[in-house]
């Protein structure tokens, strides 16, 4: 009778308002605000420095004068102007370069041939620095828009390639067997098997390719252009205005944040089974 009594007790309906609900841990609390917490402490001392002379305001400008500088540049519509041509060079390189990877890792991964064919080259070439080939891409392709963005693809197109040809590789053997015996069309079991099955490894390849391609336009428009964020870093050195060299590095660094947020996002939403396993 004591163990029907505990087992009523126990199964006794619970308030609908607690349902669903996970209880807040000052641990979990404590993970999540640890970062920003020393984010703030650092500019805190920062500042502090700077204000009692510690550091000097001309190379260290304190965190309040670059944000200053941040707004003035912002109202001027400087900071507008250099964000859109750097975003258009890396959208544009990344998307073209990135969708070209993506289809040759899909036919390495899928035939063994061309998998042995290719593989030696790919290995040959994806270690050599893509900034050390302007030279390169500049002659074949003029001085002009074509030849940054030519560069700035190529970067991004071998981690998403290497990325898509193993997440294939790792997933065509055992489900292969299994389409065919089910009677599955190539196009199926490429729509329906192959990609679904190794889109986690494709879309830590994006993530790869995005801040490999960033970095290559930052370092095109530094020796290349008069637009663009890695332009204005550039300028800001060389007439030592370092206010806006600062907020321009903070900017970069926001842009880097916020896509590297969005690319997980979208990561939990099309593969959730590789969320809650990693979870």
């Amino acid at each position: 009778m004591a163990y029907l009594e505990e087992a009523r007790s126990d199964s006794s309906p619970k308030p609908l308002n607690t349902i669903g609900r996970r209880p807040i841990s000052w641990g979990s609390f404590t993970e999540r605000s640890l970062p920003l917490l020393i984010l703030l402490g650092g500019l805190l001392a920062w500042e502090g420095s700077v204000f009692a002379g510690w550091l000097s305001a001309l190379f260290f400008p304190a965190p309040s004068t670059i944000l200053k500088a941040l707004g003035e540049a912002l109202l001027n519509g400087s900071l507008l102007k250099a964000l859109t041509a750097t975003l258009a060079r890396l959208c544009v390189g990344l998307v073209s370069g990135g969708a070209v990877g993506v289809f040759v890792g899909l036919l390495m991964g899928w035939s063994r041939r061309l998998g042995a064919l290719f593989d030696p080259l790919v290995a040959a070439l994806y270690p050599i620095p893509k900034i050390a080939i302007l030279p390169l891409v500049m002659i074949l392709f003029g001085i002009g828009e074509t030849s940054k963005i030519v560069l700035i693809a190529v970067s991004s197109f071998f981690p998403l390639l290497i990325n898509t040809m193993v997440g294939v590789q790792q997933t065509a053997s055992v489900y292969r067997e299994i389409a065919e015996n089910y009677g599955a069309s190539r196009r199926k079991f490429m729509t329906r098997v192959l990609v679904p099955g190794s889109l986690p490894l494709i879309l830590a390849g994006t993530r790869l390719a995005f801040n490999t391609a960033f970095v290559i336009t930052l370092s095109v428009e530094l020796l290349t252009t008069q637009t663009g964020l890695g332009a204005t870093i550039w300028l800001a050195w060389q007439t030592m205005r370092l206010r806006q060299l600062y907020a321009t590095l903070v900017v970069i660094a926001l842009l880097g944040l916020g896509a590297n947020f969005l690319i997980a996002k979208v990561t939990a939403r099309l593969v959730p089974w590789q969320t809650e396993r990693s979870s």
